[in-house]
């Protein structure tokens, strides 16, 4: 939308197709449905959310289209923002504040004069380097253009129309692309906990190990929510990649730190606490860091009963310690494309014009979005990566 309203103010003739019968439908659900736009601070600290070559190919598109930019178009339109404690940006939270959004946008393409058809599904590309020539859809006719702009997003859920299919047709066209793989997804556990579903882990780190008491293959300070399956949140959307690529190399665990803290430092605390507060309950001790109906539920496992801090035996202060700094989440399962807020994969950034989003050597081919291989943290980082460059694509047909 993004592209097409900006490529239109250009004074180009502009046509939108789109499969669904409905726009941002994926735009719709972002957020959980509330929509978080972008994030807030200067664009040299959003680049640096991203990996730094991702940081590199998105920094003209960023300082060409600002996470600024976003909220003032937004809010000519009436759609009006705020920003949370930790920098994300959300339309106020009201009832229909996603699907306003997008009204806002294809309000914004109505006055610049683009001609928008829904149920329009593409089927591939036609022309020879260095043109295409034109698009051809569904049933089976052909729509010529001078340019063409493909913002059909990567493959995560898919029943929002992003099945992944576009890159397919770039690699007949001799376009390199990288396989889909998970991001921002939820991650399964080999073994579940559905009875602590809806508990949260909060304000601690979810870490990634080789194996169990392994190295350190990659971290999150963030919380984690039990699922019937597994686990969600944010430091498990922003650890799902990683997850998934050692979980095929055979080399995947996962653990919750409640105090980001050694197993050294929270013995010694405990020991402490022993000593100043030796009547104090160890199931109430456990419960300052672990929630009460985990707890509750270690506790019976184990048979502990009404024990007290100065009874308590050096192997089971060992077990407190592991559960407050290395809480055992077990192997991961296979965590699924199609639940993934992005995918990674697509379009390789080294095929594609950072300042113009042209694909090398077509004169006449774009790419921006998802299709891309950009992949940023959870936070609205990767609908600003989609905003700044579908600008950069309009601007530069």
């Amino acid at each position: 939308m993004v592209a097409a309203w900006r490529a239109a103010l250009k004074g180009h003739r502009v046509a939108l197709l789109e499969a669904n019968q409905k726009l941002g439908v994926k735009l719709r659900i972002s957020g959980g449905g509330k929509c978080n736009l972008t994030h807030d601070g200067t664009v040299k600290a959003m680049l640096a959310a991203f990996p730094n070559d991702q940081a590199r190919f998105l920094r003209p598109s960023f300082h060409r289209f600002t996470n600024a930019d976003v909220i003032e178009l937004l809010h000519r339109e009436g759609v009006d923002t705020y920003v949370r404690e930790n920098g994300r940006v959300f339309p106020l939270d009201r009832p229909g504040s996603a699907a306003a959004v997008v009204e806002a946008f294809v309000a914004l393409m109505q006055k610049a004069g683009v001609e928008v058809r829904p149920g329009t599904r593409a089927a591939g590309l036609e022309g020879r380097a260095p043109r295409v020539a034109a698009l051809r859809l569904q049933d089976g006719s052909l729509l010529q253009a001078d340019a063409f702009i493909l913002a059909t997003g990567g493959a995560s859920y898919p029943e929002t129309g992003t099945r992944g299919e576009v890159a397919g047709w770039l690699e007949k066209l001799g376009v390199p692309t990288l396989p889909w793989t998970p991001a921002l997804a939820p991650i399964p556990l080999k073994a579940s906990h559905a009875a602590w579903e809806g508990v949260a882990f909060r304000k601690g780190v979810l870490r990634l190990l080789e194996r169990e008491g392994g190295r350190r293959i990659g971290a999150f300070s963030d919380d984690i929510v039990f699922t019937r399956s597994g686990i969600s949140g944010p430091a498990a959307l922003e650890l799902s990649g990683l997850a998934e690529a050692a979980r095929r190399k055979g080399q995947a665990w996962l653990a919750y730190d409640f105090a980001d803290s050694t197993e050294t430092e929270m013995d010694s605390d405990l020991r402490h606490e022993q000593t100043t507060n030796p009547h104090l309950s160890a199931r109430n001790w456990l419960q300052r860091w672990v929630p009460e109906r985990v707890a509750e539920s270690l506790w019976r496992a184990e048979g502990l009963g009404d024990l007290r801090l100065k009874d308590l035996p050096k192997g089971i202060r060992s077990k407190l310690v592991g559960w407050v700094t290395a809480f055992p989440l077990g192997l991961p399962g296979v965590v699924p494309l199609e639940r993934g807020e992005v995918a990674a994969g697509g379009v390789e950034r080294s095929a594609v014009d950072p300042q113009t989003m042209r694909v090398k050597p077509w004169e006449n081919l774009y790419v921006c979005g998802e299709l891309l291989d950009v992949d940023g943290p959870v936070g609205g980082y990767n609908l600003q990566a989609a905003f700044s460059t579908g600008f950069v694509a309009g601007e530069s047909v």
